[in-house]
């Protein structure tokens, strides 16, 4: 069998068609509505955290989720750097405050896990603020736990040459430059730096009560699928039957042109 963390893969080397990716994917997006449907109706809160490398493919897993369901119940969250206030609060402060009320979703595209990877490789924290979120962290999501919420975690595990990859199409492809942050390309000269500080992050918060699951992502259209499948399963739910949507008739045609109004409005011009 091949070894999958070596293999190089793009989209054009997934062992899913396009054709076939896109049907199941569609499948799984029909299940997360119904999904939707039941943590609105038995009033559940969930957390579904993304971590991972810079290049893992987190944005794309969670658009792939995210782009059939209500932003209303689905809601993603992807916090900037602190600012000089936040940094003078408890460190859970500033995600804290984005966490589910009943009949939500929350997504962290990145979370207070931040203080375990970039903060602890680039030295925005100390050693003493370092290992105390390790220390602590695990108490924290036994807390959120115990007050209801659903407490999903995943990292996103990329290839040394896989991220490489990425990194040049970026680099080479002015419609995916945007995707370059500051801390891409340090994350890539610091690459052992941030494989160590993954592994002493799994170490201290891989916890029975909230477990890592880890999700191989070279392959992007397999890891999505993936991802969704393993997402549903961890939340219990049901099928909530519809009623049937009967679309109104207009009202009878009254003495009024509603068209001739807009005459002499500015329209945007119907080149296409």
């Amino acid at each position: 069998m091949r070894d999958k963390q070596k293999k190089t893969k793009d989209d054009s080397d997934s062992k899913l068609s396009r054709k076939d990716y896109e049907a199941e994917l569609k499948r799984l997006q029909a299940e997360l509505c119904a999904l939707q449907a039941w943590v609105k109706a038995k009033g559940l809160r969930v957390i579904v955290v993304f971590e991972g490398r810079d290049g893992a493919g987190k944005g794309g897993t969670i658009r792939a989720i995210t782009e059939r369901v209500s932003p209303r119940v689905f809601r993603v969250t992807a916090l900037p750097a602190p600012s000089d206030r936040e940094k003078t609060q408890m460190y859970m402060q500033r995600y804290m405050q984005h966490f589910p009320a009943a009949g939500e979703i929350v997504i962290f595209d990145r979370s207070w896990y931040n203080r375990a990877g970039v903060e602890r490789v680039m030295g925005f924290c100390t050693e003493e603020q370092y290992r105390r979120f390790l220390e602590r962290c695990p108490e924290i999501e036994r807390y959120i736990i115990e007050g209801g919420i659903i407490l999903l975690k995943y990292w996103l595990e990329v290839s040394n040459e896989e991220q490489e990859r990425r990194f040049l199409a970026r680099i080479n492809d002015p419609l995916r430059q945007w995707k370059l942050s500051p801390m891409d390309l340090p994350s890539r000269s610091r690459w052992y730096d941030y494989s160590r500080a993954r592994d002493e992050m799994l170490e201290a918060t891989d916890t029975e009560h909230a477990p890592w699951h880890i999700l191989r992502s070279d392959d992007k259209k397999g890891a999505r699928l993936n991802c969704i499948t393993h997402l549903l399963g961890q939340i219990p739910y049901k099928t909530i039957k519809q009623e049937k949507i009967r679309l109104p008739k207009r009202s009878e045609k009254a003495a009024y042109d509603d068209q001739a109004t807009l005459k002499g409005r500015q329209f945007v011009p119907e080149i296409h």
